[in-house]
């Protein structure tokens, strides 16, 4: 196993120890020991940089199931190396917040920690896989380990119901992406990310291709969020505010950004993708923006405002797969800006998101609430906090000359450019318009937050706690964090060739052929239409600001839950009613309606399934002489088998039941198998005489009371298993005598003696070329020995179906 398999599994591997830390070692907060993990994993993916800057890449092996093409192959390029440093970077940032954030007195630290490094190392897995089932089997792990996380604090209601809703919905979207994944199986016979981008364009010619996108995309969208998904992150924010920070700004919410990018140079090549992205992102984005507005509550705002960023990122990576309409360098790389875009502000939503996470953390941990209308004033008591706050929501707000403000021009760039698309028409002339619409409220959400949590009045009787400053320790990551901001925003070109250009080129390989790209990010960009549009933002969002008072009083603003929500809560209470409805339809505790359920849908899927291939064959033109006895012993075998329905008394039902078991060992004379007829005498001599001892002491049967309708159901089925299974048998002798094939009896008959070292060769089956069958044939007669003595042991209470 490699150093980076074993960097991915760290993680893992660390939380198993995490409980026993926790329980012997008390003075000491658990956190200063998982510090060191996250920390160490960011040292050794640094030293990737010079190797992906280069633009090479770094792959190991494990064969898991190699038969299947299911390997773990961990890759190393531009792009997840660059997830791979947020991880582990924000992850050492967080887990040293969480040691000032959470009282080791108060909280189940070892839980915290355990399902903090579960999901680092899951998403590690996401980035690093490169083959799609070890993909999806990590993916489902951050569901799993996310709904934990959000469910921290179980106590509450809300963190339960927020935990569950991120569960649902994820899940959902996981499976719909593993359906996508066997699609694109089914067409290029591999898991393989590599070899699948190879194969883009014979995949494309599939009629396949599109239902795969589509299932893909589902998932991507309901992990990071996207409308109409997004309403699970807003409820994700019970959780504690370090997994907030870290989940649901940095990691989490990105992997959907991940496989969008990284599944770009497979499915970039097609309008579909664009326009889906592209829309979505833009809806997402818009909704996001609005939504943010009517928040009052801190993390609400933030919650929204990330929905509202991803959708900024999304709707950039499609319109940066425009450049793969192309096939000129200059004109990939011209449309490349809005993919360059799109990274860049990935790197950046991260520093400034999680910082203002971490200030919001600190607001509530300082004062007691998050509700903006109770602060206000808060910048004289929490000077550092409000220096925070201030670098993150300018950053966000795209206000110079922090990292935001490069993104959000280059944005607008991206925006523009789409439209010079001869193909998108006119139509393309509305997404700069609703990528500026947003922006507006992009910016008057960040203007919202920061005015009425620290100017105006302060307010000390609204707070439970006396308001002061964090302790520095709990200071540390969010200053780290806006320092970034600040450094990337004055320097961009320190992140631009290390770390930008090579997952740039990891989504568009063409340009990692074009000596002449490079990725060049600046301040100022000259005196531009993009530059008029910011100014355009700051004026339109500073007057909806002043003109607060006269539309604060609309509905829609005082209406802070999403109303998508109620759409969920219903969907989500139709299920559960319906299915306890089925339930109950099903559950009856009778034994004969289990047995109707199961025969019904034997008979239908059987049925449907030979209809559809045409295996139902019936034919008597190649039968052989019936005898006449054997018409007799058929005979006496129906009018046996049907008379057992008119019997009221017991004994004469063992007896009748008897014969038609002693005719059946006749049938197996007939048809020359004498051991099978002993062992039919010896069984049904053996049950009569059993059952005619047990049976004399029981009471006469019960008169039937069962309904017409009811008798006629049974019948029907009864008959229908009965034709099923008849026609099974016929089709399965007609199809073996026309296939071809050598009949298996031929290897039986020449290897009986040498292989199995006996003359008897049915005995020779048994026990040796079916020895394993026979060891569960007895285990199954085991079971029924104990199904035996548990009925016997069994009293009945009166009103159960005997």
């Amino acid at each position: 196993m490699s150093i980076l398999h074993w960097a991915i599994l760290t993680p893992f591997i660390a939380a198993i120890f995490i409980p026993f830390l926790f329980r012997y070692i008390k003075k000491a907060h658990t956190g200063w020991f998982v510090l060191f993990i996250p920390f160490i994993l960011f040292v050794y993916f640094l030293s990737y940089l010079p190797v992906t800057s280069e633009g090479n890449t770094i792959s190991k092996t494990i064969e898991w199931v190699p038969s299947l093409g299911i390997n773990f192959t961990a890759y190393i390029d531009g792009l997840s190396l660059l997830f791979a440093l947020l991880i582990s970077g924000i992850g050492v940032l967080v887990v040293l917040y969480s040691i000032f954030y959470l009282d080791k007195t108060k909280e189940q630290l070892n839980q915290f920690y355990v399902y903090l490094l579960m999901f680092m190392g899951a998403m590690f897995g996401i980035v690093l896989s490169d083959n799609l089932i070890v993909l999806y089997i990590f993916w489902e792990l951050t569901s799993l380990a996310s709904a934990l996380l959000i469910s921290y604090w179980y106590k509450r209601d809300k963190s339960i119901y927020g935990a569950q809703k991120s569960m649902l919905i994820t899940v959902f979207g996981g499976f719909s992406m593993l359906a996508g994944f066997c699609l694109l199986y089914g067409i290029a016979e591999t898991f393989s990310i590599r070899e699948l981008i190879t194969q883009a364009e014979f995949i494309s010619t599939s009629g396949m291709f599109v239902p795969a996108m589509i299932l893909i995309l589902l998932g991507a969208f309901t992990k990071s969020a996207q409308f109409p998904f997004h309403i699970w992150l807003p409820d994700a924010m019970e959780a504690p505010t370090p997994v907030s920070a870290y989940l649901h700004s940095a990691t989490m919410v990105k992997a959907g950004i991940y496989l969008v990018a990284r599944l770009t140079p497979l499915f970039g090549g097609s309008w579909e993708w664009f326009w889906i992205l592209t829309i979505v992102g833009l809806i997402t984005l818009c909704w996001g923006s609005i939504s943010a507005v009517r928040q009052k509550d801190l993390k609400g705002i933030l919650a929204f405002s990330t929905i509202s960023q991803l959708g900024m990122i999304m709707s950039l990576l499609g319109i940066g797969s425009a450049a793969y309409f192309y096939d000129s360098d200059q004109s990939t790389a011209y449309f490349a800006v809005a993919t360059v875009a799109g990274i860049f502000h990935l790197l950046n939503h991260a520093t400034f998101k999680g910082g203002l996470f971490m200030a919001a953390g600190i607001i509530d941990h300082e004062t007691g609430t998050r509700d903006i209308r109770k602060l206000g004033g808060l910048m004289s008591i929490m000077p550092v906090t409000f220096t925070i706050s201030l670098i993150g929501l300018a950053a966000m707000a795209g206000i110079p000359p922090f990292n935001g403000f490069i993104s959000k021009e280059m944005f607008f760039t991206g925006t523009l450019r789409v439209t010079e698309l001869a193909e998108v028409g006119s139509l393309g002339m509305l997404i700069p318009i609703f990528a500026w619409i947003a922006s507006i409220f992009t910016f008057l959400y960040c203007l919202m937050m920061f005015v009425r949590t620290f100017f105006g009045s302060y307010k000390p009787e609204e707070h439970e706690r006396k308001a002061h400053e964090a302790p520095i320790g709990m200071l540390i990551s969010p200053i780290i964090l806006v320092s970034l901001v600040l450094v990337i925003g004055l320097f961009p070109g320190l992140v631009a060739k290390p770390i930008i250009q090579p997952a740039v080129t990891a989504i568009l390989p063409t340009l990692a052929t074009n000596s002449e790209f490079t990725v060049k990010l600046s301040m100022f960009h000259g005196w531009n239409l993009e530059l008029f549009m910011t100014i355009g933002v700051a004026i339109g969002a500073i007057t909806l600001f002043l003109l607060s008072k006269k539309w604060s009083e609309l509905a829609l603003y005082k209406r802070e839950r999403d109303p998508l929500n109620t759409l969920y809560d219903r969907g989500l209470d139709g299920l559960v009613s319906g299915s306890q409805t089925v339930t109950r339809a099903q559950m009856t505790g009778l034994l004969r309606d289990y047995f109707t359920y199961m025969c019904v849908f034997i008979i239908g899927i059987v049925a449907y399934t030979a209809l559809c291939s045409g295996a139902f064959l019936f034919s008597i033109e190649e039968s052989a002489h019936v005898p006449f006895y054997m018409w007799v012993l058929t005979i006496l075998f129906i009018l046996a088998t049907i008379s057992t329905l008119f019997v009221k008394k017991r004994i004469t039902l063992v007896i009748v039941v008897g014969f038609v078991g002693f005719l059946m060992a006749l049938l197996f004379v007939v048809f020359r198998a004498p051991d099978l007829a002993l062992t039919q005498l010896l069984v049904e001599t053996v049950s009569v005489l059993l059952f005619m001892l047990a049976f004399y002491h029981l009471p006469e049967l019960p008169k039937e009371t069962a309904k017409t309708p009811v008798k006629v159901r049974n019948i029907l089925i009864s008959a229908g298993v009965g034709a099923m299974v008849t026609l099974i048998g016929i089709s399965s002798f007609i199809m073996g005598s026309n296939s071809g094939l050598a009949s298996i009896s031929e290897y039986f008959i020449e290897n009986s003696k040498e292989l199995g070292g006996g003359y008897n060769m049915v005995n020779v089956i048994l026990v040796d070329f079916r020895g394993l069958d026979t060891i569960l044939e007895g285990l199954v007669l085991a079971i029924a020995a104990l199904s035996v003595i548990a009925m016997i042991k069994l009293r009945f209470k009166g009103g159960e179906d005997v």
